[in-house]
């Protein structure tokens, strides 16, 4: 990952069912839109990612033009085919009725062929330690370990624990392969874990009702 220090554009490199499986580097243009993409990028439904996408013209009453063109930060194809357009923003930024104008005139102005839908994402819902566990748990889970996953998976449902450090420590795994099993199933959300809390071998951990 590289990061410029005047725009804190972030590159990486991802692979999906769309790219086949090759990896490829996509580039972002804030730590938000990364930690959006690293969170799609974790929904086992997700069949594409793409970025840097074509633009959007949308009517605008405050220029002399009478129209501006929009580019979605983000455009998420899912394995049914159904496509998702992201516009990111800080809460900030989506406290203004000008933005709020904004996006009213752009997702109305979307046609059909470029998603079937648009979301706004508001980044302050990602806090650093929420981003740091996003990196860690996109990290595990391009370990394909499926049988360490079971045995972590099986113990967390019929051992007693609180913290993930006892939970890990219950496995006839060693530690680190116990602890990335761990970390996947938190990221698969079978296991519930605080993500907004740095996610170590001292956090809570429990299994979600």
């Amino acid at each position: 990952m590289t990061r410029s220090n005047s725009a804190h554009r972030i590159a990486d490199t991802f692979s999906t069912p769309s790219t086949k499986g090759i990896p490829q580097i996509y580039f972002f243009e804030s730590e938000g839109e990364y930690a959006v993409s690293l969170e799609a990028m974790l929904d086992p439904e997700l069949h594409g990612l793409e970025v840097q996408l074509p633009p959007i013209r949308f009517p605008w009453k405050h220029n002399k033009k009478g129209y501006r063109d929009h580019y979605f930060d983000l455009r998420l194809t899912f394995q049914d085919g159904y496509r998702r357009a992201v516009y990111v923003k800080n809460d900030r930024a989506l406290q203004s009725a000008r933005i709020q104008e904004e996006i009213e005139a752009i997702f109305s102005s979307m046609p059909d062929s470029f998603a079937d839908d648009a979301i706004v994402v508001n980044t302050d819902d990602y806090s650093r330690a929420y981003r740091d566990n996003l990196r860690r748990m996109h990290y595990v889970s391009q370990i394909h370990a499926p049988a360490d996953d079971l045995i972590v998976e099986q113990a967390a449902k019929s051992c007693n624990y609180w913290f993930l450090e006892q939970l890990v420590g219950q496995v006839p795994l060693t530690p680190a392969k116990a602890w990335q099993a761990a970390l996947r199933l938190i990221a698969r959300g079978i296991i519930g874990a605080d993500r907004d809390a740095v996610i170590n071998l001292h956090s809570h951990v429990w299994l979600p009702a």
